[in-house]
């Protein structure tokens, strides 16, 4: 869960890198101002909008403080102040007020989540598209890995060195992935990769097939040679190895439109790329694993992205045994609404987690 909410003017020097009352609640009402406008904020705009009584001058000594501890920087000589990473990171660990969903915002969730008649692929974007709308961000879901039993499985040469995977589960969907066969491989050999595996899926999961594939195969039981061989183990390793399910992405437009600076286009672009990359989808998982709710990574603390300008809010959900099984969040621009944000992504998470239960 995420930390409680503080009021205004608590006493919270004491525990915030020696800050005291004063400062602390300067810089909390600094980042909110900056996360609503995104502007530089000034030491009139405090003085008017802080009930201490204190004048600009005053505000200003305090903001410089700040500013030396690392907490604000400025971006012209004449502007306001900024927060920097370190200073967003101690405004959301003790500063930032959470706002509490209604029960009506909490219906609407539901119900944008439970919509008969969807798979819980559609769902699971649905509930994406909805965060992405409600953040001015990029929605993301890191999909559970089917565990059902598989109807089909088909190989299908896409070039030299490369092929692509279709799995058609039991209740219809289908999922596609592209792997690396060996050099050189006849079309023959992704038709009888195809066909062995199938004769093997009946009424069984991948994990089930492929106990059984690689049984056979260690005690050389097929009539499959080498080549095809690797074309098994590829395809199978690729569905099965590492639990990690599929990631959904909606509302990438949003987070460009929200960003600061356009000169990121090229820097978001590329994170899309690596989101793409199966193994993002094991990485996310490990980090909404870290600890029992919501998890927010400013910068680049989660380590999937390098950029000073983007944070990542996120948040695992649980089956029906209460083991998590995939995440959902949202990645958006630095100033994105924490307050706002961070309780509708516990909400959803814990709705999915229902709705899979």
């Amino acid at each position: 869960m995420y930390p409680p909410k503080m009021p205004l003017g608590a006493a919270v020097g004491s525990t915030l890198a020696g800050l005291d009352n004063r400062a602390a609640t300067i810089l909390r009402e600094l980042v909110e101002i900056y996360v609503t406008t995104g502007e530089p904020v000034g030491s009139r705009t405090l003085s008017r909008r802080l009930p201490l009584g204190l004048s600009p001058a005053s505000i200003r000594n305090v903001m410089a403080d700040l500013e030396e501890a690392g907490l604000l920087y400025a971006p012209h000589t004449s502007a306001g102040r900024l927060p920097t990473e370190r200073g967003l990171r101690l405004f959301v660990d003790g500063l930032l007020e959470f706002g509490d969903l209604s029960e009506e915002e909490r219906g609407e969730i539901a119900a944008r989540c439970a919509a008969s008649g969807r798979s819980m692929q559609e769902t699971l974007g649905e509930a994406g598209q909805m965060l992405s709308g409600l953040a001015g961000a990029a929605g993301l879901v890191v999909a559970p890995k089917s565990e059902g039993t598989v109807r089909h499985i088909e190989f299908v040469g896409l070039g030299p060195g490369r092929a692509l995977v279709v799995l058609v589960t039991a209740d219809g969907r289908v999922e596609n992935r592209v792997i690396d066969v060996p050099p050189g491989l006849p079309p023959s050999a992704l038709t009888q990769a195809s066909n062995y595996l199938n004769a093997r899926l009946a009424g069984r999961s991948l994990d089930e097939a492929r106990l059984q594939v690689s049984d056979e195969i260690s005690a050389n039981r097929t009539a499959l040679d080498a080549l095809t061989n690797q074309v098994v183990e590829s395809g199978l390793a690729t569905w099965t190895g590492g639990g990690g399910g599929s990631l959904i992405i909606r509302g990438q437009a949003k987070l460009l439109q929200n960003l600061d600076q356009a000169a990121r286009l090229g820097e978001i672009q590329a994170l899309f790329e690596r989101l793409e990359a199966q193994e993002t989808v094991l990485r996310l998982l490990d980090l909404a694993q870290r600890g029992q709710g919501v998890q927010i990574f400013i910068g680049a603390e989660s380590g999937l992205f390098d950029s000073a300008g983007l944070s990542m809010v996120v948040a695992p959900f649980r089956n029906g045994q209460e083991r998590i099984v995939g995440a959902i969040g949202v990645i958006g621009p630095t100033r994105i609404n924490y307050g706002r944000v961070i309780p509708v992504v516990d909400y959803t998470a814990r709705v999915i987690g229902r709705l899979l239960g």
